[in-house]
This record gives C-alpha cells, sequence and structure tokens, in this order.
C-alpha cells in the first residue's frame, strides 16, 4: 500500500470499507423469492453503487487535498491573498482550513510590514548624508547608498561588482573596525569609519559606514583654540600688565632731572617684580610645552595595588589611606600613570590640608573597567565646567596643567576622568576609568 499512489489509495480504502456490506447483500439476494433477471438488476444496482460511492468519496477527499496543496503552493510562492472556503470550528478539516487561511493573513500583514520597513530604511539610507556600503565574501560591492555613491562621484550602476581594491576601499576592510581615515576613496577632509559583519543567504558580508566628519572637527578645534587663547590672554595679561607698569615707573624715575636717594631701592624691586613675572610667564610656556610634547603610553602589565602604594607613598603632608580592591593588573604605561595618579593624590592633598584632613584612595572592577578613585575633605569646589580646561586654576600660584594632563594621559590609555563633590560628604571625588 505504501508504494502506490495516494489517489489509489485512498479509493482501494473506500472499497475496502465497502465490500463487507456488498458480499454479504450478494450472497443473501439469490435466496429471496424474486426472479433471477430481477436479482441480477439489484446485484449490478449494488455493485455498480458501490463503487460510485468509492470513487465519490476518493474525489471529494483528493479535491479537498488539492485545495490545501494549492493554498500552500501560494503560500510557498508568497501569494497570500488565496483563500479557502469552508473555514469552520466544529469540523476537523473546516479547521485546518480557517487555520491556513488565519496564517496567511498573518503572512501578508507581515509582508506589508516588512515591506514598509523596507521602504522607509530605503528612504532613510537616502536622506542621510553618510555613505554607506556592503561588500560580499569576495569584497565585491553589493549595495550602496546614495551618500556612498556621492562619496565614490560615480552611480551606483557603475559601482555594483567592482571590488573594494578597485573603488579604493580596500584599507577600509582592514584594520580596526572604528577608527578616522583621510582621505577614502578620493574624498577629502576627515572621515569617521565604522565597519561590521552582517549575514545574507548564510554567507558573511562586510558593512561599511563613512560619515564626513570635518566640519564637526574643526568646529572642535576652533572652539579648542578659543578656549587655549582665552585661557592664554588672561595668563599674558597678568604677567604683562604688571610688567608694563613697572617699567613706565621707572621710566618716569629715571627721566626726573633729581633721582631720589632710594631710587636705587626702588628700581631693584621693579626689576624683581619683572624677573618675577618673566619667570612665571616661562613656567606656563614650560607647562603648555609638556601638554604638547606628551609621548604615546608603552603598554606593559601594571600591578594596581602596586601602582596605587608606590603613588601613595609618596605624599607625607596629609594622611592617605588606599582602601584595598580586587587584585588585577592593567595594560597601561607605569611611569605616566603615575604622573596622572600624583597629580591628583596632590590635588586632594591641597584640598584637604587646610581643614586638617585626609585622601582616601580605593579601587574596584566595574565590568570590564578599573574604577579607580582618590577622595579628599576638603571644601568641594565651587562649579566644575572649566576645570580640564588648559591653564584654568582655582589654585593660587597653580598652573592649570595638572588636571588637563591627567585628562590627557587616561585618555591615552581609552579611559576616562570625572572630578567632582562627594555626593556623601564635604570634599571632592576623582575617579579614573581604564579598560581591564
Amino acid at each position: 500500500m505504501s508504494r502506490l499512489r495516494a489517489e489509489r489509495t485512498l479509493l482501494l480504502w473506500a472499497l475496502a470499507g465497502g465490500l463487507p456490506a456488498v458480499a454479504v447483500a450478494l450472497v443473501l439476494l439469490p435466496r429471496t423469492e424474486l426472479p433471477a433477471p430481477v436479482q441480477w438488476g439489484l446485484g449490478l444496482m449494488l455493485v455498480t453503487a458501490w463503487l460510485l460511492a468509492a470513487v465519490a468519496l476518493r474525489h471529494a477527499a483528493v479535491f479537498r487535498l488539492r485545495t490545501l496543496s494549492n493554498l500552500m503552493a501560494a503560500l510557498r510562492e508568497k501569494d497570500f491573498s488565496f483563500r479557502v472556503r469552508g473555514g469552520r470550528r466544529d469540523d476537523a478539516f473546516g479547521e485546518l482550513v480557517l487555520e491556513l487561511n488565519l496564517l496567511a493573513q498573518s503572512l501578508r500583514d507581515a509582508r506589508y510590514g516588512e515591506a514598509e520597513a523596507t521602504a522607509l530604511l530605503a528612504k532613510v539610507m537616502g536622506e542621510i548624508d553618510v555613505a554607506v556600503l556592503a561588500f560580499d565574501p569576495e569584497q565585491r560591492l553589493s549595495l550602496v547608498n546614495p551618500g556612498g555613491s556621492r562619496l565614490l562621484g560615480r552611480p551606483p550602476g557603475e559601482l555594483l561588482g567592482h571590488t573594494a581594491g578597485e573603488l579604493g576601499l580596500a584599507g577600509c576592510l582592514e584594520g580596526s573596525a572604528a577608527r578616522t581615515i583621510t582621505p577614502p576613496a578620493g574624498g577629502g577632509g576627515r572621515w569617521e569609519l565604522r565597519r561590521g559583519v552582517f549575514r545574507q543567504q548564510g554567507l558573511q558580508h562586510h558593512l561599511l559606514v563613512l560619515s564626513d566628519v570635518s566640519r564637526t572637527l574643526r568646529a572642535e578645534e576652533l572652539a579648542a583654540w578659543q578656549r587655549l587663547i582665552r585661557v592664554l590672554s588672561h595668563e599674558l595679561n597678568n604677567s604683562l600688565t604688571p610688567i608694563k607698569s613697572i617699567a613706565g615707573s621707572l621710566d618716569d624715575l629715571l627721566g626726573q632731572p633729581e633721582l631720589p636717594g632710594d631710587w636705587r631701592d626702588d628700581v631693584r624691586s621693579g626689576l624683581r617684580v619683572i624677573a618675577s613675572r618673566a619667570e612665571a610667564l616661562n613656567r606656563l610656556m614650560g607647562a603648555y610645552a609638556t601638554l604638547a610634547r606628551l609621548p604615546q603610553p608603552t603598554l606593559v602589565t601594571l600591578d594596581v595595588e602596586t601602582w596605587v602604594r608606590r603613588v601613595a607613598s609618596l605624599e607625607t603632608r596629609v594622611p592617605v589611606t588606599v582602601i584595598p580592591g580586587p587584585r588585577t593588573a592593567v595594560r597601561a604605561d607605569g611611569d605616566q600613570l603615575d604622573q596622572a595618579l600624583i597629580n591628583l593624590v596632590r590635588n586632594a592633598a591641597d584640598a584637604a590640608r587646610p581643614s586638617r584632613g585626609h585622601v582616601e584612595l580605593g579601587w574596584r572592577r566595574e565590568r570590564s573597567e578599573l574604577a579607580l578613585w582618590v577622595d579628599d575633605e576638603g571644601p568641594g569646589l565651587a562649579a566644575t565646567a572649566n576645570l580640564f580646561v588648559p591653564f584654568f586654576t582655582t589654585k593660587p600660584g597653580g598652573s592649570g596643567v595638572g588636571l588637563a594632563l591627567v585628562r590627557q594621559i587616561v585618555e591615552a590609555h581609552g579611559g576616562s576622568v570625572f572630578l567632582g563633590n562627594h555626593p556623601d560628604h564635604a570634599g571632592c571625588r576623582a575617579v579614573v576609568r581604564l579598560p581591564l
């Protein structure tokens, strides 16, 4: 039976189902008192009815199965408008029809939603001022948006199918996945590169996103120069104004017909002030050179507890308490991190000395980061907006370089630094975060 077609199997089962009743009727029919012609006629009619009923049952079942097969074929061909009549809950076949109709409706709604989402994505891809390019496993361009077409200077039809090397983008598929490059494929300015991977039909593709950050970088550069010039102008004026005033006074003094008896003392005092302010300007320019010449960090394995205790032992003006954290290590430049932590501890000690407070250091692990804090018991900060601006200082005689140097060192190690008032008591808290 398993080797026969489904239609023939169904017909045979239908015939087998009626065969016992027909056989019994044919056996009993000769025992009746009916004439032989009538018996033969009734027997023929009985057999004919049996065969027709089996064929009709086969036809009805096959018709329903073919109807469901047509519906499934339509769904496979993504024609979700096809429906089958006869769906009802009080019938097994009708319940199957109803469920398949509901499935077709759900697939049609999902297809409409997918089409709308695809249209929205295409609209967004066309409107954004970012170049988006996708490359297949053979590094051939398989997708490009209008931004990418403008970047490469050619219409999409002339770009698709070309390799990344032919388009001048081979370097974008190698190296760091997030970086700033200049220029990609002949484009000018500075471009931010983002690279990722996605799978299509089981194959890995590369997705490149290139955005022009020249305007943003120029704006940031201009703002940085404005801040630097504003601070330098302030410091230069602080030194040049008294120099100019004292120089004018000495000129007036030496221009008098008769010099007073203490004129030598006045000249010496004025020259000492001029020398002092010139030395202050020299220190200012030396501090600026320190920021400008900071080398790239040389990374080695650095034990955190050893590093923290070594720096804490250097501060002797106030008590320094180390709160031990978990044993851990970072990849860092030990000399540069020493300088950064020394500056933070020194600032904390300067703030805590007037109130005879103390300084506390500690660290902890936070996921994939090391969080190190420096607490003091000083008066706190009135404002934190300009703390990391080079040469900005709130301490008398301060250079305004320490915190700027700290941030530059920490960010060169891929970390971040925060300084603000302590949330639980008077004083400040500095937090340095470094990748583990």
